[in-house]
């Protein structure tokens, strides 16, 4: 765990993540077309030129927040999803959840952390609209931020795992994420068992 929260090791897990995210995005974006998915205020009116990695990029360079703060975003992210299966991660709405999480986890992580205008300028949206999105992400969360150091482990350790293989983290077709449904996420525990056992989601 210590050692995917190494400075030195965060180019890496960067890039893992944003590779994730790409995929799911385009996923879902196929998908689209065959199951209806809600329109909320992540989503933008047409698809951001930026991409995913190229934006994470620029979160991680600015916001110097901690390194364990993008596991808990990755976290929320999870959660977010769970909690909102009409909402899916796609391309319209991933780059202004991205920057959401980052700003709730480092806000909720770290004992100094900038405000909601810097954050606001780092994504390249207006402030008032990063309040909105701070809101929206909160209701959607049901405002569990709270990550305990098992489930924080679990997560740490499987994208470390991941990353050390070098390369994707499952095929898309087998794999726990739930591409039909809510995840949109590789994987989703249980928080409420002990085991924190991984619960394997339908496709």
């Amino acid at each position: 765990m210590a050692e995917l929260e190494n400075p030195n090791l965060m180019p890496k897990l960067i890039t893992f993540l944003s590779s994730l995210l790409q995929k799911v995005a385009d996923s879902n974006d196929l998908n689209r077309q065959l199951q209806p998915q809600k329109i909320s205020v992540f989503h933008g009116l047409s698809r951001p030129t930026i991409s995913i990695q190229s934006y994470l990029e620029r979160i991680f360079k600015y916001a110097n927040c901690s390194p364990s703060c993008y596991i808990v975003a990755y976290v929320y992210l999870d959660r977010f999803s769970q909690s909102q299966p009409a909402l899916p991660v796609n391309s319209f709405n991933v780059h202004r959840l991205l920057i959401t999480s980052v700003m709730v986890a480092a806000k909720f992580m770290d004992d100094i952390y900038y405000n909601n205008a810097y954050y606001a300028k780092v994504g390249g949206i207006s402030t008032i609209e990063m309040n909105f999105l701070e809101v929206d992400f909160l209701f959607g969360l049901g405002f569990r931020l709270n990550v305990t150091p098992n489930t924080f482990h679990i997560y740490c350790s499987y994208l470390q795992r991941e990353m050390m293989m070098q390369q994707p983290p499952l095929n898309l077709a087998e794999s726990s994420i739930n591409l039909g449904k809510s995840l949109k996420l590789h994987l989703c525990f249980n928080e409420d068992e002990p085991s924190h056992q991984q619960q394997q989601l339908a496709v």
